[in-house]
């Protein structure tokens, strides 16, 4: 497959995001035109004398959700192709190593069995399941690194196979967690099983931010390190480099940014892993590009998703990881159906 150069192909991204993001504002169950989101950012800034219609929609739902399917969606991309960098595999994502599922076990867990622990009567309050989801993907993250991690030297393959377990172990539980819940707890796991935007305002963003720029703000300072460990461990630090330090800073920042979008947000399939790999096929695997790339397009297809999922079922709304794992998951097996004479069984 012929790679396009990367700056054109990031130009163009950053176009359709503003697209997206353009689209997001104005389409929903109430109709903005697009004419009128000039007025509305004027009149909020006191440079316009009249306020257009529907600015409370715009200000207090519509405004808050679009920037944080623009947020998640870049930090779940650029932790999608960090994670496939550090196990030199396109297959790889942030639920790997099992942090997804380890902050969607907390949240579950705490649905279900948050009002029988008298302890943490005085924590109540809306923010008491995110913290929980938090907590369980740091935990997870804890765990992943003693299970990986031998005399100063981190393993990748233990590191995989110990996401696989925990994986496993934290769907039993959540299987169990779910037989166990009422039917009102069973609408809440379904928030944190499929992925929404729904609960998205302006506290909530504000608490997700941190996280999330963690991640990205950092991230582009990995590239020249991926790069390199991209060529073998032995041949990185021959260049410079730490491997081991890359390794766990990389589990590290995936930990931060992925848990606090799915404290915010719920599991959210495939955009880790669809955005990176098929840059990898665009642009190539240089990660100077790969990553920023990985950002706008994941934030692009996140905004899209949830236009989507606002406005397919409407008045209702569909949990967004049906709409990103029903064109996902038939996207990437077309893109594997393309690259299968590629590779190497040997």
């Amino acid at each position: 497959m012929s790679r396009s150069r990367p700056l054109p192909v990031l130009c163009i991204l950053v176009a359709l995001l503003g697209c997206g993001v353009i689209t997001g504002l104005a389409v929903g169950a109430a109709t903005i035109p697009w004419t009128d989101l000039p007025a509305l950012f004027l009149h909020k800034l006191g440079w316009s004398g009249h306020e257009a219609d529907h600015a409370l929609v715009f200000w207090e739902l519509r405004l808050p959700r679009v920037l944080l399917a623009v947020l998640v969606g870049a930090t779940l991309s650029v932790a999608g192709a960090m994670m496939q960098g550090l196990f030199r595999n396109p297959l790889a994502d942030p639920g790997l190593v099992g942090v997804s599922s380890g902050a969607a076990l907390g949240a579950v867990v705490m649905i279900v069995l948050g009002e029988r622990l008298v302890f943490l009567d005085f924590l109540r309050g809306p923010y008491l399941i995110p913290a929980a989801a938090l907590l369980g993907a740091w935990m997870v993250t804890w765990l992943i690194l003693q299970l990986g991690s031998s005399h100063g030297a981190t393993s990748v393959a233990t590191l995989l196979l110990a996401g696989i377990a925990i994986n496993a172990f934290a769907g039993a539980i959540i299987g169990l967690c779910t037989f166990l819940a009422s039917d009102s707890q069973l609408r809440a796991l379904n928030f944190w099983m499929l992925g929404s935007l729904g609960a998205a305002s302006w506290s909530n963003l504000l608490l997700t931010l941190p996280f999330c720029l963690i991640l990205l703000i950092v991230a582009p300072g990995t590239a020249r390190a991926l790069n390199a460990l991209s060529l073998g461990e032995a041949e990185s630090a021959h260049l410079g480099f730490q491997p081991e330090r890359l390794k766990m800073g990389i589990i590290l920042l995936t930990s931060v940014g992925v848990g606090g979008c799915v404290a915010q947000t719920g599991m959210i399939g495939f955009v880790g892993l669809v955005v990176p790999h098929l840059l990898r096929l665009t642009i190539g695997p240089d990660h100077r590009w790969l990553l920023p790339c990985s950002a706008v397009l994941g934030a692009g297809l996140l905004v899209i998703a949830d236009t989507l999922a606002r406005n397919v079922v409407a008045p209702a709304e569909m949990p967004i990881g049906i709409i990103t794992a029903a064109v996902g998951a038939p996207f990437f097996m077309m893109l594997l159906w393309q690259q299968k004479k590629s590779i190497s069984w040997v």
